[in-house]
Protein backbone atom coordinates (compact mmCIF):
# COMPACT_ATOMS: atom_id res chain seq x y z
CA UNK A 1 0.00 0.00 0.00
CA UNK A 2 0.98 3.65 -0.29
CA UNK A 3 3.37 4.90 2.36
CA UNK A 4 1.88 8.40 2.25
CA UNK A 5 -1.27 9.40 4.11
CA UNK A 6 -2.45 11.96 1.59
CA UNK A 7 -4.41 10.48 -1.34
CA UNK A 8 -4.33 11.86 -4.88
CA UNK A 9 -8.00 12.80 -4.78
CA UNK A 10 -10.56 13.34 -2.10
CA UNK A 11 -13.24 11.42 -4.04
CA UNK A 12 -13.03 8.89 -6.86
CA UNK A 13 -16.19 8.06 -8.78
CA UNK A 14 -16.11 4.76 -10.69
CA UNK A 15 -18.06 4.99 -13.93
CA UNK A 16 -19.24 7.91 -16.05
CA UNK A 17 -22.68 6.62 -16.94
CA UNK A 18 -25.93 8.15 -15.63
CA UNK A 19 -24.89 7.48 -12.02
CA UNK A 20 -21.35 8.82 -12.35
CA UNK A 21 -22.60 12.02 -13.96
CA UNK A 22 -25.16 12.46 -11.18
CA UNK A 23 -22.47 11.92 -8.53
CA UNK A 24 -20.18 14.48 -10.15
CA UNK A 25 -22.95 17.09 -10.26
CA UNK A 26 -23.91 16.44 -6.63
CA UNK A 27 -20.29 16.68 -5.47
CA UNK A 28 -19.78 20.01 -7.18
CA UNK A 29 -23.02 21.36 -5.76
CA UNK A 30 -21.85 20.36 -2.28
CA UNK A 31 -18.62 22.30 -2.79
CA UNK A 32 -16.50 19.18 -3.16
CA UNK A 33 -14.32 19.78 -6.20
CA UNK A 34 -11.35 17.49 -5.57
CA UNK A 35 -12.67 14.44 -7.39
CA UNK A 36 -11.99 12.28 -10.42
CA UNK A 37 -14.35 10.11 -12.46
CA UNK A 38 -12.72 6.90 -13.68
CA UNK A 39 -14.30 5.62 -16.90
CA UNK A 40 -13.20 2.52 -18.80
CA UNK A 41 -14.59 3.76 -22.15
CA UNK A 42 -13.60 6.80 -24.22
CA UNK A 43 -16.75 8.87 -23.60
CA UNK A 44 -19.39 9.36 -20.93
CA UNK A 45 -22.86 7.81 -21.08
CA UNK A 46 -22.29 4.27 -19.82
CA UNK A 47 -24.55 1.83 -21.64
CA UNK A 48 -25.67 4.58 -23.99
CA UNK A 49 -22.10 4.95 -25.22
CA UNK A 50 -21.14 1.28 -25.25
CA UNK A 51 -24.36 0.13 -26.94
CA UNK A 52 -25.17 1.37 -30.43
CA UNK A 53 -26.90 -1.59 -32.04
CA UNK A 54 -29.71 -1.26 -34.62
CA UNK A 55 -33.01 -0.13 -33.12
CA UNK A 56 -31.52 1.03 -29.81
CA UNK A 57 -33.84 3.22 -27.77
CA UNK A 58 -35.23 3.73 -24.28
CA UNK A 59 -38.16 1.65 -23.10
CA UNK A 60 -39.56 4.20 -20.69
CA UNK A 61 -40.69 7.72 -21.66
CA UNK A 62 -38.01 10.40 -21.81
CA UNK A 63 -40.00 12.36 -19.24
CA UNK A 64 -38.91 9.75 -16.67
CA UNK A 65 -35.47 9.13 -18.14
CA UNK A 66 -33.62 12.34 -17.34
CA UNK A 67 -32.12 14.20 -14.41
CA UNK A 68 -34.29 16.39 -12.23
CA UNK A 69 -31.60 19.08 -12.45
CA UNK A 70 -31.36 18.90 -16.26
CA UNK A 71 -34.84 18.43 -17.65
CA UNK A 72 -35.08 18.56 -21.42
CA UNK A 73 -38.23 19.73 -23.20
CA UNK A 74 -37.02 19.18 -26.75
CA UNK A 75 -36.93 15.39 -26.89
CA UNK A 76 -37.78 14.36 -30.44
CA UNK A 77 -39.87 11.36 -29.37
CA UNK A 78 -41.70 10.03 -26.35
CA UNK A 79 -39.20 7.12 -26.41
CA UNK A 80 -35.96 8.63 -27.79
CA UNK A 81 -33.45 6.69 -29.85
CA UNK A 82 -30.10 5.71 -28.42
CA UNK A 83 -28.04 8.42 -30.12
CA UNK A 84 -30.25 11.18 -28.71
CA UNK A 85 -30.05 9.70 -25.22
CA UNK A 86 -26.27 9.45 -25.42
CA UNK A 87 -26.03 13.04 -26.67
CA UNK A 88 -28.13 14.18 -23.70
CA UNK A 89 -25.72 12.60 -21.21
CA UNK A 90 -22.67 14.07 -22.93
CA UNK A 91 -24.27 17.53 -22.92
CA UNK A 92 -25.19 17.29 -19.23
CA UNK A 93 -21.66 16.17 -18.31
CA UNK A 94 -20.20 19.17 -20.14
CA UNK A 95 -22.77 21.67 -18.86
CA UNK A 96 -22.20 20.81 -15.20
CA UNK A 97 -18.42 20.55 -15.35
CA UNK A 98 -18.23 16.79 -14.87
CA UNK A 99 -16.76 15.89 -18.26
CA UNK A 100 -13.52 17.75 -17.48
CA UNK A 101 -13.05 15.56 -14.38
CA UNK A 102 -13.32 12.26 -16.26
CA UNK A 103 -10.24 10.11 -16.82
CA UNK A 104 -11.05 7.94 -19.82
CA UNK A 105 -9.58 4.51 -20.48
CA UNK A 106 -9.35 3.94 -16.73
CA UNK A 107 -10.83 0.55 -15.91
CA UNK A 108 -10.81 -0.19 -12.19
CA UNK A 109 -9.86 -3.81 -11.52
CA UNK A 110 -9.45 -3.75 -7.74
CA UNK A 111 -10.42 -1.52 -4.82
CA UNK A 112 -8.45 -1.91 -1.58
CA UNK A 113 -8.81 0.06 1.64
CA UNK A 114 -5.63 1.12 3.42
CA UNK A 115 -6.62 1.43 7.06
CA UNK A 116 -3.33 2.96 8.12
CA UNK A 117 -3.40 5.65 5.45
CA UNK A 118 -7.18 6.10 5.64
CA UNK A 119 -7.89 5.95 1.92
CA UNK A 120 -8.66 3.63 -1.00
CA UNK A 121 -6.16 2.36 -3.55
CA UNK A 122 -7.79 1.66 -6.91
CA UNK A 123 -5.77 -0.60 -9.19
CA UNK A 124 -6.40 0.06 -12.87
CA UNK A 125 -6.17 -2.31 -15.81
CA UNK A 126 -3.07 -0.52 -17.11
CA UNK A 127 -1.22 -1.31 -13.88
CA UNK A 128 -1.41 2.18 -12.38
CA UNK A 129 -3.02 3.09 -9.06
CA UNK A 130 -5.36 5.92 -8.10
CA UNK A 131 -5.77 6.78 -4.43
CA UNK A 132 -8.78 8.56 -2.98
CA UNK A 133 -10.20 9.23 0.48
CA UNK A 134 -13.75 8.37 -0.61
CA UNK A 135 -15.08 6.09 -3.36
CA UNK A 136 -18.47 6.22 -5.06
CA UNK A 137 -19.10 3.20 -7.27
CA UNK A 138 -21.39 4.26 -10.11
CA UNK A 139 -20.94 1.14 -12.19
CA UNK A 140 -24.66 0.72 -12.89
CA UNK A 141 -27.12 -2.15 -13.02
CA UNK A 142 -25.66 -4.03 -15.99
CA UNK A 143 -22.06 -4.48 -14.96
CA UNK A 144 -20.55 -6.33 -17.92
CA UNK A 145 -21.72 -8.46 -20.88
CA UNK A 146 -21.75 -12.16 -20.11
CA UNK A 147 -18.44 -13.48 -21.42
CA UNK A 148 -19.64 -17.09 -21.28
CA UNK A 149 -22.88 -17.60 -23.21
CA UNK A 150 -23.19 -21.06 -21.67
CA UNK A 151 -23.35 -22.91 -25.01
CA UNK A 152 -20.77 -25.48 -26.15
CA UNK A 153 -18.68 -24.39 -29.11
CA UNK A 154 -19.40 -20.68 -28.68
CA UNK A 155 -15.89 -19.76 -29.84
CA UNK A 156 -15.85 -22.09 -32.83
CA UNK A 157 -18.14 -20.10 -35.14
CA UNK A 158 -16.18 -18.87 -38.17
CA UNK A 159 -18.74 -16.33 -39.36
CA UNK A 160 -19.32 -12.82 -38.05
CA UNK A 161 -20.17 -12.55 -34.34
CA UNK A 162 -22.08 -9.46 -33.23
CA UNK A 163 -23.01 -8.38 -29.72
CA UNK A 164 -25.33 -5.57 -28.61
CA UNK A 165 -22.41 -4.03 -26.70
CA UNK A 166 -19.94 -4.43 -29.59
CA UNK A 167 -21.85 -3.90 -32.83
CA UNK A 168 -19.84 -3.63 -36.06
CA UNK A 169 -21.75 -1.23 -38.30
CA UNK A 170 -19.26 -1.78 -41.12
CA UNK A 171 -20.47 -5.36 -41.49
CA UNK A 172 -23.21 -5.49 -44.14
CA UNK A 173 -26.07 -7.78 -43.12
CA UNK A 174 -27.82 -7.39 -46.46
CA UNK A 175 -28.51 -10.80 -48.00
CA UNK A 176 -26.92 -12.69 -45.09
CA UNK A 177 -28.23 -15.64 -43.09
CA UNK A 178 -28.31 -14.33 -39.54
CA UNK A 179 -29.04 -16.03 -36.23
CA UNK A 180 -29.98 -14.28 -32.99
CA UNK A 181 -29.54 -16.08 -29.68
CA UNK A 182 -31.70 -14.49 -26.99
CA UNK A 183 -34.99 -12.63 -26.85
CA UNK A 184 -34.36 -10.08 -24.12
CA UNK A 185 -34.70 -6.31 -24.29
CA UNK A 186 -31.79 -5.81 -26.73
CA UNK A 187 -32.92 -8.58 -29.05
CA UNK A 188 -36.46 -7.20 -29.13
CA UNK A 189 -35.03 -4.01 -30.63
CA UNK A 190 -32.45 -5.65 -32.90
CA UNK A 191 -34.65 -8.33 -34.48
CA UNK A 192 -37.26 -6.08 -36.17
CA UNK A 193 -34.53 -3.63 -37.17
CA UNK A 194 -32.45 -6.11 -39.16
CA UNK A 195 -35.18 -8.47 -40.43
CA UNK A 196 -36.03 -6.44 -43.57
CA UNK A 197 -32.43 -6.45 -44.86
CA UNK A 198 -31.25 -10.00 -44.18
CA UNK A 199 -31.91 -12.97 -46.42
CA UNK A 200 -32.86 -15.23 -43.53
CA UNK A 201 -33.24 -14.49 -39.84
CA UNK A 202 -33.38 -17.34 -37.33
CA UNK A 203 -34.23 -16.45 -33.74
CA UNK A 204 -33.26 -18.99 -31.09
CA UNK A 205 -35.60 -18.50 -28.14
CA UNK A 206 -35.21 -20.07 -24.73
CA UNK A 207 -37.98 -18.12 -23.01
CA UNK A 208 -40.67 -16.00 -24.71
CA UNK A 209 -40.84 -12.37 -23.72
CA UNK A 210 -43.77 -10.13 -22.97
CA UNK A 211 -43.77 -7.52 -25.75
CA UNK A 212 -46.42 -4.85 -25.30
CA UNK A 213 -47.46 -2.01 -27.66
CA UNK A 214 -45.21 1.03 -27.49
CA UNK A 215 -46.69 4.53 -27.92
CA UNK A 216 -43.55 5.57 -29.77
CA UNK A 217 -44.57 8.87 -31.32
CA UNK A 218 -42.79 12.09 -32.12
CA UNK A 219 -43.19 15.12 -29.86
CA UNK A 220 -44.37 18.09 -31.94
CA UNK A 221 -43.05 21.60 -31.34
CA UNK A 222 -46.23 22.82 -29.55
CA UNK A 223 -45.94 19.95 -27.05
CA UNK A 224 -42.25 20.73 -26.53
CA UNK A 225 -43.15 24.34 -25.72
CA UNK A 226 -45.65 23.15 -23.12
CA UNK A 227 -43.05 20.83 -21.59
CA UNK A 228 -40.68 23.80 -21.37
CA UNK A 229 -43.06 25.68 -19.06
CA UNK A 230 -41.54 25.61 -15.55
CA UNK A 231 -43.19 23.01 -13.37
CA UNK A 232 -44.94 21.03 -16.12
CA UNK A 233 -42.41 18.20 -16.39
CA UNK A 234 -41.93 17.81 -12.61
CA UNK A 235 -45.73 17.64 -12.22
CA UNK A 236 -46.16 14.99 -14.91
CA UNK A 237 -43.21 12.95 -13.68
CA UNK A 238 -44.28 13.29 -10.06
CA UNK A 239 -47.78 12.08 -10.88
CA UNK A 240 -46.35 8.97 -12.56
CA UNK A 241 -44.08 8.33 -9.57
CA UNK A 242 -47.02 8.58 -7.19
CA UNK A 243 -48.94 5.99 -9.23
CA UNK A 244 -46.01 3.56 -9.30
CA UNK A 245 -45.38 4.22 -5.62
CA UNK A 246 -48.94 3.33 -4.67
CA UNK A 247 -48.84 0.07 -6.62
CA UNK A 248 -45.51 -1.04 -5.16
CA UNK A 249 -46.45 -0.10 -1.60
CA UNK A 250 -49.77 -1.89 -1.93
CA UNK A 251 -48.12 -5.07 -3.18
CA UNK A 252 -45.40 -5.23 -0.50
CA UNK A 253 -47.68 -4.05 2.28
CA UNK A 254 -50.59 -6.42 1.75
CA UNK A 255 -50.88 -9.48 4.05
CA UNK A 256 -49.97 -12.81 2.45
CA UNK A 257 -53.56 -14.04 2.60
CA UNK A 258 -54.51 -11.14 0.32
CA UNK A 259 -51.34 -10.58 -1.72
CA UNK A 260 -50.80 -14.15 -2.89
CA UNK A 261 -54.24 -14.85 -4.38
CA UNK A 262 -54.28 -11.35 -5.83
CA UNK A 263 -50.97 -12.01 -7.59
CA UNK A 264 -52.28 -15.33 -8.91
CA UNK A 265 -55.38 -13.67 -10.36
CA UNK A 266 -53.37 -10.75 -11.71
CA UNK A 267 -51.03 -13.04 -13.64
CA UNK A 268 -53.87 -15.18 -14.96
CA UNK A 269 -55.79 -12.13 -16.13
CA UNK A 270 -52.76 -10.57 -17.81
CA UNK A 271 -51.92 -13.81 -19.60
CA UNK A 272 -55.48 -14.11 -20.91
CA UNK A 273 -55.38 -10.55 -22.24
CA UNK A 274 -51.96 -11.11 -23.81
CA UNK A 275 -53.17 -14.23 -25.61
CA UNK A 276 -55.95 -12.15 -27.16
CA UNK A 277 -53.42 -9.50 -28.19
CA UNK A 278 -51.14 -12.13 -29.74
CA UNK A 279 -54.06 -13.53 -31.73
CA UNK A 280 -54.47 -10.11 -33.34
CA UNK A 281 -50.83 -9.57 -34.32
CA UNK A 282 -49.52 -13.11 -35.05
CA UNK A 283 -51.95 -15.05 -37.27
CA UNK A 284 -50.02 -18.33 -37.45
CA UNK A 285 -51.11 -20.50 -34.51
CA UNK A 286 -47.89 -22.51 -34.03
CA UNK A 287 -45.69 -19.40 -33.98
CA UNK A 288 -48.14 -17.65 -31.69
CA UNK A 289 -48.00 -20.56 -29.24
CA UNK A 290 -44.21 -20.39 -29.10
CA UNK A 291 -44.40 -16.64 -28.39
CA UNK A 292 -46.86 -17.07 -25.51
CA UNK A 293 -45.28 -16.69 -22.03
CA UNK A 294 -46.34 -19.08 -19.28
CA UNK A 295 -45.35 -16.64 -16.56
CA UNK A 296 -46.47 -13.30 -15.17
CA UNK A 297 -45.91 -9.99 -16.90
CA UNK A 298 -43.69 -8.70 -14.08
CA UNK A 299 -41.69 -11.90 -13.52
CA UNK A 300 -39.21 -11.05 -16.26
CA UNK A 301 -38.46 -7.64 -17.72
CA UNK A 302 -41.37 -6.85 -20.07
CA UNK A 303 -40.53 -5.10 -23.31
CA UNK A 304 -42.25 -2.49 -25.46
CA UNK A 305 -42.30 -2.80 -29.23
CA UNK A 306 -44.78 -2.30 -32.06
CA UNK A 307 -42.74 -4.42 -34.48
CA UNK A 308 -41.16 -7.32 -32.59
CA UNK A 309 -44.08 -9.77 -32.64
CA UNK A 310 -45.10 -8.82 -36.17
CA UNK A 311 -41.58 -9.61 -37.37
CA UNK A 312 -42.42 -13.32 -37.03
CA UNK A 313 -45.07 -12.89 -39.73
CA UNK A 314 -42.31 -12.34 -42.28
CA UNK A 315 -41.43 -15.16 -44.66
CA UNK A 316 -37.70 -14.73 -44.03
CA UNK A 317 -37.93 -15.04 -40.22
CA UNK A 318 -38.01 -18.32 -38.31
CA UNK A 319 -38.52 -18.81 -34.57
CA UNK A 320 -36.70 -21.82 -33.14
CA UNK A 321 -37.50 -23.01 -29.62
CA UNK A 322 -35.63 -26.31 -29.64
CA UNK A 323 -32.67 -26.04 -27.22
CA UNK A 324 -29.29 -25.26 -28.75
CA UNK A 325 -27.04 -28.29 -28.61
CA UNK A 326 -23.92 -26.63 -29.97
CA UNK A 327 -22.55 -23.64 -31.84
CA UNK A 328 -20.53 -24.98 -34.75
CA UNK A 329 -18.07 -23.47 -37.19
CA UNK A 330 -20.87 -22.89 -39.70
CA UNK A 331 -23.82 -22.04 -37.46
CA UNK A 332 -25.98 -23.59 -34.76
CA UNK A 333 -27.13 -27.16 -34.21
CA UNK A 334 -30.25 -27.64 -32.12
CA UNK A 335 -31.09 -30.58 -29.88
CA UNK A 336 -33.31 -32.15 -32.56
CA UNK A 337 -30.21 -32.51 -34.75
CA UNK A 338 -31.08 -29.71 -37.17
CA UNK A 339 -28.08 -27.71 -38.44
CA UNK A 340 -28.79 -24.01 -39.00
CA UNK A 341 -26.19 -22.59 -41.39
CA UNK A 342 -25.41 -18.94 -40.68
CA UNK A 343 -23.23 -16.15 -41.99
CA UNK A 344 -23.54 -14.04 -38.83
CA UNK A 345 -24.52 -14.73 -35.24
CA UNK A 346 -25.90 -12.14 -32.83
CA UNK A 347 -25.22 -13.05 -29.20
CA UNK A 348 -27.89 -11.16 -27.26
CA UNK A 349 -27.29 -13.27 -24.17
CA UNK A 350 -27.47 -10.60 -21.51
CA UNK A 351 -25.34 -9.04 -18.81
CA UNK A 352 -24.02 -9.78 -15.38
CA UNK A 353 -26.23 -7.65 -13.16
CA UNK A 354 -25.67 -5.96 -9.81
CA UNK A 355 -28.21 -8.17 -8.03
CA UNK A 356 -26.32 -11.46 -8.53
CA UNK A 357 -23.59 -12.51 -6.09
CA UNK A 358 -21.55 -14.02 -8.94
CA UNK A 359 -21.12 -10.55 -10.44
CA UNK A 360 -18.77 -9.66 -7.57
CA UNK A 361 -15.34 -11.25 -7.97
CA UNK A 362 -13.34 -12.23 -4.88
CA UNK A 363 -10.47 -9.87 -4.20
CA UNK A 364 -11.86 -6.95 -6.22
CA UNK A 365 -13.35 -4.94 -3.32
CA UNK A 366 -11.44 -5.45 -0.06
CA UNK A 367 -12.13 -3.28 2.95
CA UNK A 368 -11.13 -3.07 6.60
CA UNK A 369 -9.31 -6.08 8.08
CA UNK A 370 -9.48 -8.00 4.81
CA UNK A 371 -13.26 -7.76 4.47
CA UNK A 372 -14.07 -9.08 0.99
CA UNK A 373 -17.34 -7.85 -0.50
CA UNK A 374 -17.72 -10.83 -2.84
CA UNK A 375 -17.18 -13.33 -0.03
CA UNK A 376 -19.64 -11.46 2.19
CA UNK A 377 -22.34 -11.43 -0.51
CA UNK A 378 -21.90 -15.10 -1.29
CA UNK A 379 -22.05 -16.13 2.35
CA UNK A 380 -24.53 -13.62 3.79
CA UNK A 381 -26.57 -12.62 0.75
CA UNK A 382 -26.67 -9.26 -1.02
CA UNK A 383 -27.39 -6.39 1.35
CA UNK A 384 -26.48 -2.76 1.92
CA UNK A 385 -27.76 -0.01 4.17
CA UNK A 386 -30.20 2.08 2.12
CA UNK A 387 -28.80 0.11 -0.85
CA UNK A 388 -25.53 2.06 -0.79
CA UNK A 389 -23.16 1.21 2.07
CA UNK A 390 -21.80 -1.95 3.71
CA UNK A 391 -20.09 -2.32 7.11
CA UNK A 392 -16.42 -3.15 6.59
CA UNK A 393 -16.11 -0.78 3.62
CA UNK A 394 -15.34 2.67 5.04
CA UNK A 395 -15.78 5.72 2.83
CA UNK A 396 -17.43 3.71 0.05
CA UNK A 397 -20.90 3.87 -1.47
CA UNK A 398 -22.59 2.10 -4.38
CA UNK A 399 -25.22 3.99 -6.35
CA UNK A 400 -26.87 0.86 -7.74
CA UNK A 401 -26.77 -1.66 -4.93
CA UNK A 402 -28.90 -4.42 -3.41
CA UNK A 403 -32.63 -3.63 -3.21
CA UNK A 404 -32.25 -0.32 -5.03
CA UNK A 405 -34.73 -0.14 -7.91
CA UNK A 406 -38.08 1.35 -6.92
CA UNK A 407 -39.91 1.28 -10.25
CA UNK A 408 -38.70 4.74 -11.26
CA UNK A 409 -36.36 5.66 -14.08
CA UNK A 410 -32.66 5.10 -13.46
CA UNK A 411 -31.90 8.78 -13.07
CA UNK A 412 -34.35 9.33 -10.23
CA UNK A 413 -32.81 6.70 -8.00
CA UNK A 414 -29.13 7.31 -8.82
CA UNK A 415 -29.77 10.92 -7.86
CA UNK A 416 -31.06 9.87 -4.44
CA UNK A 417 -28.24 7.39 -3.81
CA UNK A 418 -25.69 9.99 -4.93
CA UNK A 419 -27.30 12.39 -2.44
CA UNK A 420 -26.73 9.78 0.28
CA UNK A 421 -23.04 9.39 -0.54
CA UNK A 422 -22.40 13.13 -0.80
CA UNK A 423 -24.25 13.83 2.47
CA UNK A 424 -22.12 11.23 4.29
CA UNK A 425 -18.92 12.63 2.76
CA UNK A 426 -19.89 16.18 3.71
CA UNK A 427 -20.60 15.14 7.30
CA UNK A 428 -17.26 13.33 7.56
CA UNK A 429 -15.50 16.47 6.37
CA UNK A 430 -17.53 18.64 8.74
CA UNK A 431 -16.44 16.51 11.70
CA UNK A 432 -12.83 16.64 10.59
CA UNK A 433 -12.78 12.83 10.41
CA UNK A 434 -10.75 10.71 8.02
CA UNK A 435 -13.32 7.99 7.56
CA UNK A 436 -16.93 7.08 8.10
CA UNK A 437 -18.49 3.63 8.07
CA UNK A 438 -22.10 2.56 8.46
CA UNK A 439 -22.68 0.93 11.84
CA UNK A 440 -23.15 -2.82 11.63
CA UNK A 441 -26.12 -2.87 13.99
CA UNK A 442 -27.87 -0.26 11.86
CA UNK A 443 -27.11 -2.07 8.61
CA UNK A 444 -28.25 -5.42 10.03
CA UNK A 445 -31.51 -3.96 11.30
CA UNK A 446 -32.13 -2.29 7.95
CA UNK A 447 -31.47 -5.52 6.03
CA UNK A 448 -33.73 -7.58 8.27
CA UNK A 449 -36.55 -5.07 7.77
CA UNK A 450 -36.12 -4.82 3.99
CA UNK A 451 -35.83 -8.60 3.64
CA UNK A 452 -39.00 -9.11 5.68
CA UNK A 453 -40.88 -6.60 3.56
CA UNK A 454 -39.77 -8.40 0.41
CA UNK A 455 -41.75 -11.56 1.20
CA UNK A 456 -44.49 -10.79 -1.33
CA UNK A 457 -41.95 -10.12 -4.10
CA UNK A 458 -40.09 -13.34 -3.29
CA UNK A 459 -43.35 -15.27 -3.52
CA UNK A 460 -44.13 -13.73 -6.89
CA UNK A 461 -40.66 -14.26 -8.35
CA UNK A 462 -39.48 -17.44 -6.63
CA UNK A 463 -42.71 -19.40 -6.09
CA UNK A 464 -45.44 -18.26 -8.45
CA UNK A 465 -42.98 -17.65 -11.31
CA UNK A 466 -40.01 -19.68 -10.12
CA UNK A 467 -39.86 -21.64 -13.38
CA UNK A 468 -38.78 -18.66 -15.47
CA UNK A 469 -35.19 -17.35 -15.59
CA UNK A 470 -35.09 -13.68 -14.62
CA UNK A 471 -32.54 -11.28 -13.20
CA UNK A 472 -35.23 -9.99 -10.85
CA UNK A 473 -34.49 -13.17 -8.85
CA UNK A 474 -30.86 -13.96 -8.18
CA UNK A 475 -29.06 -17.29 -7.83
CA UNK A 476 -29.71 -17.27 -4.08
CA UNK A 477 -33.46 -17.01 -4.63
CA UNK A 478 -33.65 -13.41 -3.41
CA UNK A 479 -35.34 -10.52 -5.19
CA UNK A 480 -32.47 -8.10 -4.54
CA UNK A 481 -33.10 -6.14 -7.75
CA UNK A 482 -36.23 -4.42 -6.44
CA UNK A 483 -36.53 -2.36 -3.27
CA UNK A 484 -39.72 -3.45 -1.47
CA UNK A 485 -40.78 0.07 -0.59
CA UNK A 486 -42.12 3.05 -2.43
CA UNK A 487 -40.00 5.56 -4.31
CA UNK A 488 -40.68 8.39 -1.89
CA UNK A 489 -39.77 6.30 1.15
CA UNK A 490 -36.50 5.35 -0.54
CA UNK A 491 -35.78 8.98 -1.36
CA UNK A 492 -36.41 10.06 2.22
CA UNK A 493 -34.22 7.24 3.51
CA UNK A 494 -31.30 8.27 1.34
CA UNK A 495 -31.58 12.02 1.79
CA UNK A 496 -32.52 12.17 5.48
CA UNK A 497 -30.84 9.17 7.08
CA UNK A 498 -29.66 9.84 10.64
CA UNK A 499 -26.06 10.98 10.44
CA UNK A 500 -25.24 8.88 13.49
CA UNK A 501 -26.13 5.74 11.52
CA UNK A 502 -22.47 6.09 10.55
CA UNK A 503 -19.49 6.03 12.85
CA UNK A 504 -16.63 8.41 12.22
CA UNK A 505 -12.95 8.03 13.00
CA UNK A 506 -9.51 9.51 12.60
CA UNK A 507 -8.82 13.18 12.22
CA UNK A 508 -7.47 15.37 9.50
CA UNK A 509 -6.11 18.85 9.36
CA UNK A 510 -7.80 19.44 6.05
CA UNK A 511 -10.46 22.12 6.07
CA UNK A 512 -14.05 21.06 5.84
CA UNK A 513 -14.53 23.21 2.76
CA UNK A 514 -12.39 23.77 -0.31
Amino acid sequence: MDDTTEPQYEVAVIGAGPGGIAAGVKLRRAGIHDFVVLERADEVGGSWHENHYPGLGVDIPALAYQYSFARKATWSRVFPRGEEVKRYHVEVAHRFGVHERVRFGAEVRCEQWDDEAGHWALRLADGSTVTARFVISAVGAFVRPRADVGIPGARSFRGKVLRPSDWDHDYDLCGKRVGVIGTGASAVQIIPSIAPEVARLTVFQRTPVWSLPKPDIGIPAPAQRILAIPGVQPLLHGTALVAVDLVLRTVVGAPNRIARPAMDRFDAGCQALYRRYLARVVPEAATRARLTPNFGVLAKRPTLSNDYLRTYNRDNVALVTDPIDEITATGVRTADGTPHRLDALVLATGYEVFSDPETYRPGTVVGRNGFDLAKFYREEGLQAYQSVSVPGLPNRWTLVGPYSWTGSGWHAFVEMTADHAVRAIAETRRRGAIWCEVRKDVADAYHHAIHRRGAALRYYLADLNGHVPTYYRNSQGDSTYVRPSGFFEARRGNRRFPLDDYRYGGSTARAATD
